[in-house]
């Protein structure tokens, strides 16, 4: 059964063939590799905070009014001199300086006053603005841009994008990412050879926007397939550059943009996690790799000088987890049809997206500072992770402070007896469901503690 799903699989990365049809496995379905491209890591880091793959944007003194006094972690001179990590400031193609945003904008995280690049955002909110009347700000954008024709020309393309997208991105819950109905959106209004954009969607998706929790850059050099489906198989390059739908002007800037993705890739598999800021107890962390090594390591790979990692898809029916997100590809399958047969499917990295009815088991390094826990962040901590019976299903945290359990790992967090506001997580909405993987369950509350301190090593 096994080795037939893995031919079939095989056979829709190239002919586009519709898994729909295949019958769900019961047992881990092994991933391939992908040749993939060898860089500069220093020049994809440059390219990342200083690049114009998004090059359409406000004046820059719109964003100096909205972030007064913002910190700059990442010191850059120049025009990003004082300019927040997740944005940058770009030439427009007529020349006008513009504020954009930047891959840090959900791959970076403030943890403790430090920046972590490549740690997933968990404090992202996809919620909508709050505090303002965003007619107003639009009626105030549009008449500046009226008298600066120039500078309304540089922001033609980012303003008309961000109207087509805005009511169509928004979560219910903060700290959840809205990326795969954001990448759908941008889909369905751009021409899958020229990527121009049309003001009218050329198919009409599900309202439902479905969460997900942005994983660690640093994992991605261990993967051999992207996302949590494992649906990103071929150029992780051509992936990465999801980012320009957001302002592409056409497929030339496209191809100026995909030169620089051998060396962006390069950065992201340099990075590696933080460690664990604390001392271990060393005894209990050699017991938890015990238990971690016979019980867990079949899936989610070994770790230490000779470390494994297996590349597993497990199948819905094995892992328990709320499917509405590897279902939501189903539901894209226009989106599916359009990617790969694509700009993005062609040329010398080409790039195709193979559902599956089921998630990856992501390698765990540096899983300690990653919370929150499961494809849609609906677990605060590790021990609710490895502990089913403690999962709450409304909760809520300090999104403006770092409050970190490192005994637990994760979020400190209260237990709410109903969802009292967007900062309150609700595990009863659809796809935020915080079942399943509960292979924890099995183990004694001894075991649980030294496979915990074990995880704090990794």
């Amino acid at each position: 059964m096994k080795k037939l799903y893995l031919i079939l699989i095989l056979c829709a990365a190239t002919t586009g063939f519709s898994m729909m049809l295949i019958p769900d496995p019961d047992e881990p379905v092994f991933i391939p590799p992908s040749p993939q491209r060898i860089g500069n890591a220093d020049s994809g880091y440059r390219f990342i905070v200083e690049g114009d793959y998004v090059n359409s944007g406000l004046p820059v003194f719109f964003y100096r009014m909205g972030f007064p006094g913002a910190k700059d972690h990442l010191k850059r001179d120049g025009r990003n001199t004082g300019i927040r990590h997740d944005f940058n400031v770009v030439q427009a193609p007529n020349g006008e300086e513009v504020i954009v945003p930047n891959c840090l904008q959900c791959h970076a995280q403030e943890f403790n006053g430090e920046l972590i690049i490549g740690l997933g955002n968990a404090n992202a909110d996809f919620t909508g603005p709050k505090g303002f009347d965003s007619n107003i700000l639009e009626g105030v954008l549009n008449k500046y841009m009226k008298l600066n024709k120039k500078k309304g020309e540089a922001a033609k393309e980012f303003l008309t994008v961000s109207k087509a997208i805005s009511t169509q991105i928004l979560t219910p819950v903060r700290g959840v990412n809205s990326a795969d109905k954001l990448a759908a959106v941008l889909i369905t209004h751009r021409d899958k050879n020229t990527l121009k954009w049309n003001d009218t969607a050329s198919v009409e998706l599900p309202a439902t926007v479905i969460p997900s929790d942005v994983p660690a850059w640093w994992l991605l050099k261990k993967k051999n397939a992207m996302f949590y489906s494992g649906f990103g198989r071929g150029d992780f390059g051509t992936f990465l550059m999801g980012a320009i739908l957001l302002t592409v002007n056409d497929t030339a800037h496209a191809n100026r943009v995909n030169e620089h993705m051998d060396d962006v890739l390069a950065y992201l598999k340099k990075i590696e996690p933080p460690k664990y800021p604390f001392p271990l107890d060393s005894i209990k962390a050699s017991a938890g790799k015990l238990i971690f090594e016979k019980r867990c390591s079949n899936c989610h790979g070994t770790y230490g000088d000779q470390p494994t990692y297996p590349n597993y898809l497990i199948p819905q029916q094995v892992i328990g987890t709320d499917s509405l997100l590897n279902k939501s590809n189903y539901q894209y399958s226009d989106m599916i049809e359009w990617f790969n047969t694509s700009w993005f499917s062609k040329g010398e990295n080409p790039a195709k997206l193979v559902p599956f009815n089921g998630y990856i088991a992501p390698p765990l390094d540096g899983i300690w500072i990653t919370a929150p826990y499961l494809h849609n962040g609906s677990v605060p901590t590790i021990e609710a992770l490895l502990d089913s019976r403690r999962r709450p299903v409304y909760w809520s945290r300090n999104f403006s402070k770092t409050e970190y359990d490192y005994e637990k790992l994760g979020w400190k967090y209260k237990e709410e007896e109903k969802a009292l506001n967007r900062n309150t997580y609700n595990t009863t909405l659809p796809g935020y469901g915080n079942y399943g993987h509960r292979f924890g369950d099995k183990f004694t509350d001894q075991e649980r503690s030294a496979v915990i301190e074990y995880l704090k090593t990794l």
